[in-house]
């Protein structure tokens, strides 16, 4: 009997230890969800846009779409969330460029066809890339503007970097926040191996920040998208009824009237 139990109690632990290796080595499969191409020609989705190429500190090249305003008085660098591409954020660019400002989509690596694989290092030099591209190019006040997981990016790149004005939509506090929520059986924040700290970074940035979220965020808690606006002591802007992924954060007008302000 005693035999039985210890080999029972072995077989459990091999069972467990497969399933958190498997999730340990594949995290990024889930965490990270590209969409690929091809893709229209920028100028397809506005007249006036224009494929570009950013060039990282790795290089790697990759392919965004860049909407140049006439007399803009400020360019926007968009980073996306963990899923799709940047065709999925081609409403916002419309909304904002209609509104007098010079928009940038990245697409970061891995995402939209580009080369390499996603990881909060390879996000954080992806990111600091479109911003050399926007000082070259624009030449004009810069507001950083990141959605869920884009939001952790481009807060990391203001703490070295401080832009005009820091907008994200729907912030968490950090990844394994998110994971532990979504994944409650698996030991979140011992398995991650990218951390994105949104809370804590924000609280370092130099920058009028505002955080927008939905009151229905079945992704993000909206309470986690208030405690980084708390940190930041940031205007928060709570959308109410809004899920994670609804039309309000596409180009809704409390999204794109927070940006605006912003500039």
């Amino acid at each position: 009997m005693r035999k039985r139990v210890l080999i029972g109690l072995l077989v459990a632990v091999i069972i467990v230890g497969v399933v958190f290796g498997g999730v340990f080595a594949f995290q990024r499969k889930l965490i990270y969800l590209p969409t690929g191409g091809p893709l229209p020609a920028a100028a397809e989705i506005l007249p006036g846009g224009r494929d570009v190429t950013l060039t990282t500190s790795d290089g790697l090249s990759l392919a965004s779409w860049y909407f140049p305003a006439d007399n803009a008085k400020a360019a926007v660098l968009v980073a996306p969330g963990n899923a799709g591409n940047r065709s999925f954020r081609a409403p916002l660019a419309r909304a904002l460029n209609a509104r007098g400002l010079s928009v940038l989509l990245l697409d970061y690596r891995g995402y939209g066809g580009n080369p390499g694989d996603p990881s909060e290092e390879g996000l954080a030099s992806d990111v600091r890339a479109a911003r050399d591209f926007l000082l070259r190019e624009a030449r004009i006040p810069l507001v950083y503007f990141g959605e869920s997981l884009g939001s952790a990016v481009v807060t990391e790149l203001a703490t070295e970097h401080p832009p005009s004005a820091l907008v994200l939509r729907s912030p968490f506090v950090d990844l394994a926040s998110v994971g532990q929520r979504l994944y409650p059986f698996l030991p979140a924040r011992w398995l991650l191996r990218d951390e994105f700290p949104t809370r804590d970074n924000v609280a370092r940035v130099k920058a009028p920040v505002t955080v927008v979220y939905g009151s229905a965020d079945s992704t993000v808690p909206a309470e986690q998208s208030r405690e980084v606006a708390n940190a930041a002591g940031a205007t928060a802007i709570e959308v109410p009824g809004a899920d994670h992924n609804d039309l309000a954060f596409s180009d809704g007008p409390e999204l794109v009237d927070a940006i605006v302000r912003g500039t």
